[in-house]
């Protein structure tokens, strides 16, 4: 049986919504998935551009940069309102001030580096840090100020940091669509029959996972950054939403806007082809 390499992240949504699928409940005829590699979204952005994996999670920043060899699926992204990156530091700062001030960002092909890229163009004092490595760096004084991603969403407050900006709410304020935040994508040289096969098995491992919460509870407990239960929750419920299944008209236009952007500003290259594996 032939096989296939796949990555993603250890935060709770992706592990949610491969349980699934890579532990043998749901079928991908003809077809095998090699062990599943979980990185920090910034460790498979980086691979993407190396092509290394037929299908991998990845940040729509990274996407805009290996459209040429990887489409997106319409499954399993993570996209909504209300879930974007946020700005924070361990003191009021003054916005006009950020010149001045060092920002840590978790990867410099994530989204959250492109939108602060967008929010702030004339910061130049940025450190590169794994996400799970700003909040600590802040409170030690090694930088001013981070953009948070994943579980810190939910803990920045209780570790007494502020919020400066919700990158995501000036993104939706902005641009009128949910942010895109990552997304599943597959190598183009798969060819579409078999691509189509995947997004449909990403779909339904979504929707096990959905009718056995708790039969996921193990695998998704394995990887966590937070262990606790309502964090945890939390986090799923936020980033696995209806554009997670299926990404449908409203979510593709959000993604269409985001990289258009990147285009406009300089950050991403020029693509004309197809973006999203259409069925």
């Amino acid at each position: 049986m032939k096989k296939l390499s796949i990555g993603f992240s250890p935060c709770p949504n992706d592990t949610f919504i491969f349980c699934g699928l890579v532990n043998g409940m749901i079928p991908l005829a003809g077809w095998s998935l090699e062990p599943a590699i979980l990185e920090d979204v910034e460790t498979l952005n980086q691979w993407a551009m190396q092509g290394r994996l037929d299908i991998t999670k990845l940040s729509f920043h990274a996407m805009g940069h290996v459209l040429e060899d990887y489409v997106l699926l319409n499954a399993g992204a993570a996209l909504g309102r209300g879930c974007g990156p946020l700005l924070v530091a361990g003191r009021k700062v003054d916005p006009h001030a950020f010149a001045d001030l060092t920002v840590a960002i978790p990867g410099e092909y994530t989204t959250a580096a492109m939108l602060l890229k967008l929010y702030a163009p004339a910061w130049k004092n940025i450190l590169i840090l794994r996400f799970d490595e700003i909040m600590e760096a802040i409170e030690s004084g090694r930088v001013d100020c981070g953009v948070i991603i994943h579980e810190s969403r939910f803990t920045y407050k209780g570790r007494g940091l502020e919020l400066i900006t919700d990158l995501g709410a000036w993104w939706e304020t902005i641009s009128g669509h949910p942010i895109p935040l990552g997304g599943i994508v597959a190598r183009r040289s798969l060819g579409r029959d078999l691509i189509v096969k995947i997004d449909r098995a990403v779909k339904s491992s979504i929707q096990w996972a959905r009718q056995n919460t708790l039969s996921c509870r193990t695998y998704i407990n394995e990887y966590a950054q937070e262990l606790d239960a309502s964090v945890i929750n939390e986090h799923i419920g936020l980033y696995v939403n209806d554009f997670s299944e299926n990404l449908g008209g409203e979510g593709v236009a959000a993604v269409d806007f985001f990289l258009h952007r990147g285009r406009q500003a300089g950050i991403l290259p020029e693509f004309q082809g197809q973006i999203v594996n259409l069925p």
